[in-house]
Protein backbone atom coordinates (compact mmCIF):
# COMPACT_ATOMS: atom_id res chain seq x y z
CA UNK A 1 0.00 0.00 0.00
CA UNK A 2 2.94 2.26 0.94
CA UNK A 3 4.83 1.75 -2.28
CA UNK A 4 1.42 2.24 -4.46
CA UNK A 5 1.54 6.15 -2.57
CA UNK A 6 4.64 7.05 -3.02
CA UNK A 7 4.72 5.46 -7.12
CA UNK A 8 1.39 7.72 -7.84
CA UNK A 9 3.18 10.90 -6.14
CA UNK A 10 6.61 9.94 -8.17
CA UNK A 11 4.86 9.52 -11.38
CA UNK A 12 2.48 12.40 -10.92
CA UNK A 13 -0.93 10.68 -11.01
CA UNK A 14 -2.34 11.80 -8.22
CA UNK A 15 -5.99 10.69 -8.55
CA UNK A 16 -7.05 11.63 -5.36
CA UNK A 17 -6.60 15.65 -5.68
CA UNK A 18 -2.98 15.69 -4.29
CA UNK A 19 -1.76 18.11 -6.56
CA UNK A 20 -4.81 20.47 -5.99
CA UNK A 21 -4.28 20.13 -2.23
CA UNK A 22 -0.90 21.01 -2.81
CA UNK A 23 -1.20 24.22 -4.80
CA UNK A 24 -4.08 25.82 -2.31
CA UNK A 25 -1.53 25.31 0.70
CA UNK A 26 0.85 26.94 -1.73
CA UNK A 27 -1.45 30.06 -2.44
CA UNK A 28 -3.03 29.99 1.21
CA UNK A 29 0.60 30.48 2.48
CA UNK A 30 1.57 33.01 -0.04
CA UNK A 31 -1.91 35.02 1.44
CA UNK A 32 -0.66 34.61 4.79
CA UNK A 33 3.16 35.62 4.00
CA UNK A 34 1.81 38.97 2.12
CA UNK A 35 -1.42 39.26 5.56
CA UNK A 36 1.99 39.37 7.54
CA UNK A 37 4.12 41.31 5.67
CA UNK A 38 1.22 44.23 5.33
CA UNK A 39 0.85 43.78 9.29
CA UNK A 40 4.67 44.16 9.96
CA UNK A 41 4.74 47.19 7.28
CA UNK A 42 1.60 48.73 9.10
CA UNK A 43 3.02 48.55 12.32
CA UNK A 44 6.11 50.99 11.46
CA UNK A 45 4.76 54.58 13.30
CA UNK A 46 6.07 56.49 10.01
CA UNK A 47 4.11 54.26 7.71
CA UNK A 48 1.10 54.87 10.16
CA UNK A 49 1.49 58.94 10.02
CA UNK A 50 1.83 58.71 6.00
CA UNK A 51 -1.08 56.65 5.87
CA UNK A 52 -3.56 58.84 8.17
CA UNK A 53 -2.36 61.85 5.94
CA UNK A 54 -3.07 60.47 2.80
CA UNK A 55 -7.17 59.53 4.14
CA UNK A 56 -7.44 55.99 3.24
CA UNK A 57 -9.86 55.43 6.24
CA UNK A 58 -11.89 58.57 4.29
CA UNK A 59 -11.77 56.43 1.31
CA UNK A 60 -13.20 53.40 3.51
CA UNK A 61 -15.96 55.50 5.13
CA UNK A 62 -16.83 56.90 1.22
CA UNK A 63 -17.18 52.98 0.28
CA UNK A 64 -18.80 51.62 2.79
CA UNK A 65 -22.76 52.68 1.54
CA UNK A 66 -21.86 51.60 -1.84
CA UNK A 67 -20.85 48.11 -0.33
CA UNK A 68 -24.27 48.05 1.84
CA UNK A 69 -25.98 48.32 -1.52
CA UNK A 70 -24.13 45.89 -3.22
CA UNK A 71 -24.93 43.34 -0.71
CA UNK A 72 -28.40 44.66 -0.47
CA UNK A 73 -28.66 43.72 -4.06
CA UNK A 74 -27.02 40.73 -4.13
CA UNK A 75 -29.47 39.38 -1.03
CA UNK A 76 -32.38 40.49 -3.36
Amino acid sequence: MAMELVESTTNGNEGNGNASDKDTLYMLGGVALMVFGAGLILTNPLIRRYMSQLGVGNLANAAMPDIERYLKLRAM
